[in-house]
């Protein structure tokens, strides 16, 4: 394949933004040399995206009746829409779907499909209390039996991140789960800043959907906020406008630099439907929003392109904004040697964003999507 030379667009490279040219061969970012040049006009060329919470696509949700071509196809969707690498998530379901959405996750990973990072596990070791568009009935405490089936899978998956409640789980499972790789996550929790402290020294590394369905920052009881925003842990955050204050955003950013961004896309994802069912119940897409019936948001309507761009209209400088969406979520998942960088001898994985983060065009190794 002919080498390319990516010109007339700042080039973001995972840490620091520099002029380019950025060259490309054979699916590769490479050194200086030769090319043909391919022009962009203007804006920013940085590493394809990574999106850790994405509960649909194409109209349909993550659920037990996925296979692993479901998963490449949700894959694919999401790659268009800037992600060019992805966690399915399942939101909490039965034992039944939960065990058949593992075996589907380690057979995309057997067959190495592109785009395919792991899997995402929110749910069903959640805390009632802060249940969100969770199905209450489906939400209970983590056995042994749930435990072990978290244990085996992980060996065959890329990434498995497994969002979790400290009153749904022990310590000591949180410690064996963190023990075997699992990505523990917080979140749908009432829990206390001791609570969710003691989480962390057990092994929890980040927190799902930053302020969402979680104890908040009070004065005398910090919460999950708290925690969230003073250890040494990373942090999702869905930055459509909608289920974080512009404010609160801004005070997230200055208390830590471990923040990224997530879509918390679910099923209209890529579609054009106005609604769909969870768990059997009625999901409406209104306006930049999903909710259920009785306006409890149910996700989000929003890709990684459009939350950096929320992210540049806060006055977040671009290179944080893209970080947020490439390195930053590759540090969660502890891959940033293979992940969320442009630089010799990685995949050309790229996105192409104007100045206001609109997406302009979609590369994965080195070949055009859009």
């Amino acid at each position: 394949m002919t080498a390319q030379l990516f010109t007339g667009a700042s080039v973001f490279d995972g840490t620091r933004m520099l002029p380019g040219p950025l060259r490309v061969e054979d699916g590769t970012v490479t050194g200086p040399g030769p090319g043909e040049e391919v022009r962009l006009d203007g804006g920013f060329l940085a590493p394809g995206f990574l999106d850790l919470q994405v509960n649909g696509a194409g109209g349909r949700m993550l659920d037990g009746s996925c296979t692993a071509d479901w998963l490449a196809g949700m894959c694919g969707i999401h790659a268009r829409l800037g992600a060019t690498g992805i966690l399915p998530t399942l939101i909490t379901d039965t034992p039944e779907a939960t065990a058949r959405v593992l075996a589907a996750g380690a057979e995309a990973a057997r067959r190495g499909v592109p785009g395919f990072l792991g899997l995402h596990l929110e749910g069903p070791h959640l805390d009632p209390r802060r249940k969100g568009a969770h199905d209450p009935a489906l939400i209970r405490p983590m056995t042994e039996a749930d435990l072990l089936a978290l244990l085996e899978v992980r060996a065959r998956l890329p990434s498995l991140m497994v969002t979790l409640a400290p009153a749904g789980a022990t310590a000591e499972q949180i410690a064996r789960l963190a023990g075997a790789g699992v990505i523990v996550s917080l979140g749908h929790s009432d829990c206390t800043h001791a609570e969710a402290e003691a989480a962390v020294a057990a092994g929890a590394s980040c927190a799902t959907h930053l302020f969402n369905a979680m104890s908040q920052l009070g004065n005398r009881e910090p919460g999950l906020v708290g925690a969230a925003l003073t250890s040494p842990i990373h942090a999702g955050l869905i930055a459509d406008g909608i289920h974080v204050a512009a404010p609160a955003m801004r005070i997230a950013m200055a208390a830590s630099d471990r923040l990224f961004l997530v879509s918390d896309a679910m099923a209209p994802a890529g579609s054009d439907i106005t609604e769909f069912t969870l768990n059997g119940r009625r999901i409406l897409r209104r306006d930049g929003r999903l909710t259920l019936e009785d306006g409890t948001l149910a996700g989000a309507d929003l890709t990684l392109p459009q939350a950096v761009g929320v992210m540049l209209r806060l006055g977040t400088p671009p290179e944080v904004a893209l970080a947020m969406a490439t390195s930053r979520p590759a540090a969660c998942l502890g891959r940033g040697d293979r992940l969320g960088h442009l630089l010799p001898g990685r995949a050309a994985d790229m996105v192409h964003l104007g100045p206001d983060g609109s997406l302009c065009g979609v590369w994965r190794g080195g070949e055009r999507l859009r």
